[in-house]
């Protein structure tokens, strides 16, 4: 059980997977529960978007002195920016929540950190934004997986 539940996280933790790749994985492959995969599953991708928004709100400046990291970073940015700031124009801080609560290719967490940072997103409204936007998106990665969209359709 404890190995199932380290698999979860560490899928979780993976750009570009996060909890859209580990609920489905945690309740379909290791036939885990559903509560459980998503209560884990929520809570290691909240504390990841307070992670990431931390890092780059005390670290990114040490690295982007060096073209290695500042010309890659600087196209990941002007992407991100364009993404979420429709969100942010049309639906405030809520927007970001929005942003990372649709579970499509390009939104999550890392992207909707980022996204919050480079808009100068308070720190606190971030967290916000995150724990609900994680919610939404846990949600309906839940109901897709557990296969309740089949029972209504």
């Amino acid at each position: 059980m404890v190995n199932n539940l380290l698999y979860l996280i560490f899928i979780t933790l993976l750009p570009f997977l996060e909890l859209r790749a580990s609920i489905p994985y945690g309740i379909n492959v290791l036939r885990m529960p559903w509560l459980s995969v998503f209560i884990v599953c929520v809570i290691a991708n909240i504390i990841l978007g307070i992670l990431i928004y931390f890092l780059l709100d005390n670290f990114v400046h040490f690295f982007l002195r060096y073209k290695i990291f500042s010309k890659p970073y600087n196209h990941i940015v002007v992407r991100t920016q364009k993404n979420i700031q429709k969100y942010v124009d049309k639906y405030g801080e809520l927007g970001v929540a929005l942003f990372i609560g649709v579970p499509l290719p390009g939104s999550g967490v890392y992207s909707g950190a980022l996204g919050a940072y480079v808009i100068g997103l308070k720190f606190k409204k971030f967290i916000i934004a995150d724990i609900i936007g994680v919610l939404i998106a846990g949600t309906i990665v839940t109901i897709i997986s557990t296969g309740v969209l089949q029972l209504i359709a």
